[in-house]
């Protein structure tokens, strides 16, 4: 019989695969790790987490998240890299009319001035549109309070990018497509809401191919030209350093539940690789 590690304890599976959180084991590994799928904003009363993730957190080594999240410096440089590059500004990239829709959405709607706002990337402002989403007063992200599940056991957080490497990747889409997906969720705002709403249901069922099914044919999803710079290319990125991390240590990784599923998502990545990356029991 082969002898099992200490610390790791066996996992109740998932059968139907419908579940956010994935052991990683075999192909020479010494203890597993774990894949879980977060959500950047959900009502702070829609957070859970299961015993089974609070003991995979217990059990890993170190926490890998997309950032790390618990270094000041992250969200310093996160402000340093906001802004478009050659002192580009919104007025640049929209026609007179089109730039005063913008400017009266976020003064009268968000009541963030714009003139605030003028150099940031576009793609950076559609995020300020997703608490008006939201079906709750308090909004939470399943990252800032697993970091805090991570700090009472004093766990390290590491990150996979840094927000340097996630500028460029904005960087390298032209700001004017990215001006004009702003505008398109100030346009069509109470549809995205809803396909928001039917997202964070299929979140909450932890149904991730569901979920990845409507990415893939949402306008909310990214055009799917650039799909290889925001989803495809770092999801490889992450798996060659993964490959390396898992030999040394037991880590549980927690990314975007985007990035899980898919023929191109961790779980099929790391399978052709040759781990063993089963669904387990999250409620």
């Amino acid at each position: 019989m082969g002898c099992r590690s200490q610390t790791s304890t066996p996992v109740k599976k998932q059968e139907d695969g419908n579940t956010l959180l994935w052991q990683v084991s075999g192909n020479g590994l010494k203890k597993p790790s774990y894949l879980f799928g977060t959500f950047h904003l959900l009502c702070k009363d829609d957070i859970h987490f299961s015993q089974q993730l609070q003991n995979s957190v217990k059990e890993s080594d170190e926490i890998y998240m997309e950032l790390d999240l618990d270094d000041p410096s992250t969200m310093l440089s996160g402000l340093l890299y906001m802004n478009m590059k050659d002192g580009k500004k919104l007025k640049d990239l929209y026609s007179p009319s089109d730039y005063k829709k913008v400017e009266s959405y976020f003064n009268d709607t968000l009541h963030s001035p714009l003139m605030l706002l003028e150099r940031m990337k576009p793609y950076f402002l559609v995020a300020l549109l997703y608490p008006k989403m939201m079906n709750c007063k308090t909004s939470s992200g399943v990252e800032e309070e697993l970091v805090k599940l991570a700090k009472e056991d004093k766990k390290e957080i590491q990150g996979l990018e840094t927000m340097e490497f996630q500028a460029s990747v904005f960087d390298s889409i032209p700001y004017d497509w990215q001006a004009k997906e702003l505008l398109k969720n100030i346009d069509s705002f109470s549809e995205y809401k809803k396909e928001f709403d039917t997202m964070i249901i299929q979140y909450k069922n932890q149904e991730l191919n569901a979920m990845e099914k409507a990415l893939s044919k949402s306008e909310f999803g990214s055009d799917s030209k650039y799909e290889d710079l925001l989803l495809t290319n770092r999801n490889k990125n992450w798996v060659k350093q993964l490959k390396d991390i898992m030999k040394k240590e037991s880590v549980f990784v927690a990314v975007g539940a985007g990035h899980l599923a898919g023929d191109k998502g961790l779980i099929s990545l790391l399978r052709k690789e040759g781990y063993t990356v089963v669904p387990v029991y999250n409620k």
